[in-house]
């Protein structure tokens, strides 16, 4: 052990606070992967923090310590998903990248694996969310964390091949629930690209000129709204939420501000309602863009946004 953990194994609580704090962000993007909601990763983070607190008489030192945190973790996030009020897909939140960022592989903790787009884009977690809970973990451990076969197996409590069987189905459902296009979300941060369509969408909602926002929309565009089960597909059936947004029965003038959800670009949206003197905070646009064309927007409220560091409201 480290002088680090023999102070925290031998009682020292803010020892062990400075031990298990180097893992916070990346359990709590464990978390996020395996529910689905930032919150509730935050929860599950906590309740690791504490579980592990008061299991640390058990801890013989044999197991790495990382080790030892993902596999509390990854027991509460297995109970919370079992719970018989059964969590649904609409609870899916955005992740700032800015929190993204703070996880990197360092020469103090060279086995942290770096967030890339393939493994937290939000059409990988809506998919992801469809694997029974053990298969989903089995996944993560093995495909994302990069775990070997008996650590997959010692996360779970079971057998070497009885984890391996989990993978197996875990990719099969994987494959057929992800897109083809899945090879384009390996770039690490936003491309030239898509910061140039971001930039249009947002000119495009500060004039309120709803024809260029239509202009930089894919044909099979799609655009959901978490938490409610409500989605349009293709761009005939959008046509209508451009109008109302844009169109001169609005609700008032916009103001977007440039930030990056799941590795993808967003645009916080800030309205201007007649009388108001103030751009209060509205919504998240998470935007997929494919060929130069927006293929996919995901809108979440504006609940998040102290997470992104973004202000509640804005001045003129």
């Amino acid at each position: 052990m480290t002088t680090l953990e023999e102070a925290a194994f031998a009682g020292d609580e803010t020892a062990f606070a400075a031990l298990a704090g180097q893992y916070r962000r990346e359990l709590h993007v464990h978390c996020y992967r395996m529910l689905g909601s930032y919150d509730e990763a935050e929860d599950a983070v906590q309740d690791t923090f504490l579980r592990a607190w008061r299991a640390r008489d058990s801890y013989d030192g044999r197991t790495y310590f990382r080790a030892w945190l993902y596999k509390i973790a990854t027991n509460i996030c297995l109970d919370v998903v079992r719970r018989p009020t059964a969590r649904d897909l609409v609870w899916l939140q955005p992740y700032p990248d800015r929190l993204l960022d703070e996880i990197a592989p360092s020469h103090d903790r060279p086995d942290v694996v770096a967030v890339d787009r393939e493994t937290i884009e939000l059409t990988f977690l809506i998919a992801l969310q469809s694997l029974p809970a053990r298969q989903r973990a089995a996944l993560i451990a093995r495909d994302v964390l990069g775990w070997s076969a008996a650590e997959t197996a010692g996360l779970l409590d079971t057998s070497v091949a009885a984890a391996n069987s989990a993978l197996q189905r875990a990719r099969v459902t994987m494959q057929q629930r992800l897109p083809a296009r899945r090879s384009d979300w390996n770039a690490p941060q936003s491309t030239a690209e898509e910061r140039e369509v971001l930039a249009r969408f947002i000119d495009a909602h500060q004039r309120c000129d709803a024809a260029a926002a239509i202009a930089i929309a894919a044909e099979d565009l799609r655009i959901s709204m978490p938490p409610d089960r409500l989605s349009f597909d293709g761009l005939t059936a959008c046509l209508p939420l451009f109008e109302r947004g844009l169109g001169p029965n609005r609700d008032g003038e916009w103001r977007l501000v440039p930030t990056s959800a799941n590795r993808l670009p967003a645009a916080a949206s800030y309205l201007l309602r007649p009388g108001d003197t103030v751009w209060r905070a509205f919504k998240l646009d998470v935007l997929r863009v494919h060929d130069g064309k927006i293929a996919e927007i995901m809108t979440f409220g504006y609940s998040r946004f102290p997470a992104f560091g973004l202000p509640d409201r804005l001045t003129p």
